[in-house]
């Protein structure tokens, strides 16, 4: 019996999961990776203690399932993308690992779009500069850190990190470094002009050679085999952004598909081939197909905000029930159009203004927490709905929508997303894992298993029934997706007042 591995390292948790060649969820080890707040806007962890998590990961799932390390076909590995990961000259980490939600440098890609830069580089980004993309966050550590600046040998996001801890062989893959804005999108290379002209061109010759993500990304070393319990010259795939990976595992594998994935970040997606410039479209990136862009528009505002809610909102839960399981019957039992709070999903960051925070708008003394929790389900599915319908502003509407992340462990909040959004909601069966499940699939690519992508999706990938949206809830929330966007829209000017 062959074994596939991904490993995912997203905003919260570190994975290991493992998988048959069919797509079947052997196990998953995990470890809550702890987050580092010096500072209001800062969001950082310990790059040498992640190293380790992902290291112990490893060896547990291999253990508890007594899988004998010549079983393992090979490995990949997913990650949160944007952030900035450094390893320094001196063959250690530069600095903490900094996370997507940072919000350090928003004020870059603000001079950047005043002084004229972002639309003169525009054409070839193809995507808005965001504050926590290694493009913002490198000109921030120029003006701030200059000593770690001076020491960078590798610019890595989190998942090219890890591998190269695994194989000491150092590479960017294209599906998180097309997402940065280091690169030349249009033309699919690192381009030192354009790094110049962002004031960053010292980091031209320190991001590593491209590649894509099934590609053979070397093997792991004998020190890694002696950490994680795998055979040394395993080989390790390219893997991917995790948002590509959560796709590749939904089998989103021709334009016609549309997917969300909804964790910290809401990520809505669809695959072209042409970049969908001089749109509404906030990003365009390398999808981990050749060929094809990742149209993408997302934000820090999905389901996130509900962790948050549960550690804040009184729930009494009673002994012996999940805090989500019992959450979800809460906001079931109060009609929404009893509910007319608004929640704006802003924890993390937002799809609006670079400073803008969560609120509650609408609270009487009338409403109680399961309201207030209805609100935080409600905001997050109407951000998405934001950004989908930008997506659909250039292409026409999917058959279905394809859901991953945590939304779709909840079927009252399924529900609510295909309500809301107006179309059928499919989710994958079988496999909790996405993201993991994406790399797996990397994984039996470069190791040859299956050729490609769609063979790999026809064998391991299972689409379950689709959720169709319910007319009447459908109308009812049309009109409070027209109240939130108008308590939007009215707080944007107010922004400019707050800090970070």
């Amino acid at each position: 019996m062959q074994y596939l591995i991904g490993l995912d390292n997203g905003g919260t948790m570190t994975k290991a999961a493992v998988f048959d060649t069919s797509g079947r969820e052997i196990g998953v080890a995990w470890r809550q990776t702890p987050m580092l707040t010096p500072k209001p806007g800062y969001t950082e962890r310990d790059m040498e203690l992640l190293w380790n998590m992902n290291c112990e990961c490893i060896r547990e799932v291999l253990s508890a399932h007594n899988i004998a390390p010549e079983q393992v076909a090979g490995l990949a590995i997913a990650g949160h993308g944007k952030g900035l990961y450094l390893w320094g000259k001196d063959d250690k980490p530069a600095y903490n690992g900094i996370i997507s939600t940072d919000n350090r440098a928003w004020k870059y890609p603000e001079k950047w779009r005043k002084n004229g830069v972002f639309d003169a580089l525009y054409p070839k980004l193809c995507q808005q500069i965001l504050p926590g993309q290694q493009a913002s966050l490198l000109a921030w550590m120029k003006e701030h850190e200059p000593s770690v600046y001076g020491n960078i040998q590798w610019v890595f996001s989190v998942k090219d990190y890890i591998r190269f801890r695994l194989t000491n062989e150092a590479y960017s893959e294209v599906t998180d470094i097309s997402g940065s804005a280091l690169m030349n999108v249009r033309d699919a290379c690192i381009d030192g002009e354009l790094l110049g002209e962002l004031g960053i061109g010292e980091v031209t010759d320190r991001i590593p050679p491209l590649r894509y993500s099934s590609d053979f990304c070397g093997a792991i070393t004998a020190d890694a085999a002696a950490k994680t319990g795998l055979k040394e010259g395993t080989p390790v795939a390219g893997g991917m952004f995790d948002i590509d990976a959560c796709a590749i595992a939904m089998d989103v594998t021709d334009p016609e598909q549309l997917c969300t994935i909804t964790g910290t970040w809401t990520i809505n997606e669809f695959i072209a081939k042409q970049p969908a410039i001089g749109t509404e479209i906030s990003m365009n990136s390398l999808y981990a197909i050749p060929g094809y862009y990742l149209i993408e528009e997302c934000s820090a505002t999905g389901a996130g905000n509900l962790e948050w809610a549960l550690e804040h909102i009184r729930l009494d839960c009673p002994e012996g029930k999940k805090p989500y399981v019992y959450s979800d019957e809460l906001v079931e039992a109060i009609d929404p159009a009893e509910c007319d709070i608004y929640f704006l999903p802003f924890l993390y960051g937002s799809n609006d203004h670079a400073l803008a925070k969560a609120s509650f708008v609408g609270l009487t003394t009338y409403h109680s927490s399961a309201h207030m929790l209805r609100a935080v389900y409600e905001g997050a599915a109407f951000s998405a709905k934001m950004h989908i319908d930008r997506l659909l502003s250039v292409r026409k509407a999917p058959a279905a929508i394809r859901l991953a992340g945590g939304v779709a462990n909840s079927k009252m909040w399924v529900q609510m997303y295909a309500d809301i959004i107006g179309l059928p909601i499919e989710t994958v069966t079988g496999v909790k894992e996405l993201g993991a499940l994406g790399c797996a699939m990397a994984a039996a690519v470069a190791a040859g298993v299956y050729k490609d992508y769609v063979e790999a999706a026809k064998a391991m990938v299972k689409v379950a029934a689709p959720v169709l949206p319910n007319p009447e809830r459908s109308a009812l929330y049309q009109a409070k997706y027209a109240k939130y966007t108008a308590v939007r829209t009215a707080l944007t000017e107010v922004w400019d007042k707050f800090e970070v």
